[in-house]
């Protein structure tokens, strides 16, 4: 169908990839969780449009540019390291706020609602394009079901990423209508909430690190 060979092999295996944790699906969770349910979308968009804008790169050839060109990778994935390693400090910092404040009444809405200026579809969708490794992993992974000997293979990857952006979206959409739930939990619960954020820092900065010390190959 379209250029595309085993259908329900992909499909499976890109259930299985959506259902991976990663900076963007913790962003989301956090982001819902504070914010609700429209914000949580707005984040939500960020990632979907970064990762248009990479299955688009990664079918152009881009990918291809970053592999050879050890110099190009490397600055892009630096500063992407650095992006998720300055979101983590701002969780940690949050965190720190929370905890001190845990006994003061109050407190925790306060901590939670950082500056209106946040921009959660904005930086969603910088931590989606600060990563060489995805549009390197959207190649590897799509080639792998488009027939080489359809005419039309950029169709092929169009209809391949629509599947990928439909499974995000479900996916994405369970995460927002959880993390409203798990916010009302942290309104009640003022340990719960700074440990929570406490842990998504240091999640963050583990992907930050992950990501530093990737290569192309």
């Amino acid at each position: 169908m379209l250029g595309i060979t085993d259908l329900p092999t992909y499909l499976v295996g890109l259930v299985l990839i959506v259902l991976l944790p990663g900076p963007n699906s913790l962003y989301v969770l956090s982001v819902a969780a504070r914010r609700g349910i429209r914000t949580g979308y707005r984040a939500s968009a960020g990632v979907w449009c970064g990762d248009a804008v990479l299955m688009t790169l990664s079918a152009a050839g881009v990918a291809s540019l970053l592999q050879a060109n050890a110099l190009l990778f490397g600055i892009v994935k630096y500063a992407g390291a650095g992006y998720l390693a300055w979101l983590a400090f701002g969780m940690l910092r949050t965190a720190r706020d929370m905890w001190r404040s845990r006994r003061e009444p109050g407190g925790t809405e306060e901590a939670l609602s950082p500056a209106a200026e946040e921009r959660p579809f904005r930086r969603a969708l910088v931590i989606s394009l600060f990563n060489p490794k995805a549009i390197l992993f959207f190649v590897a992974f799509f080639v792998q079901f488009v027939d080489p000997g359809y005419a039309y293979p950029a169709l092929s990857f169009v209809v391949l990423g629509v599947f990928a952006q439909l499974a995000s979206f479900l996916y994405l959409s369970a995460l927002i209508f959880g993390g409203t739930r798990l916010a009302a939990a942290f309104r009640r619960r003022r340990r719960l909430s700074a440990g929570a954020t406490s842990a998504a820092g240091a999640l963050f900065l583990g992907f930050a690190v992950k990501l530093s010390v990737s290569s192309s190959a």
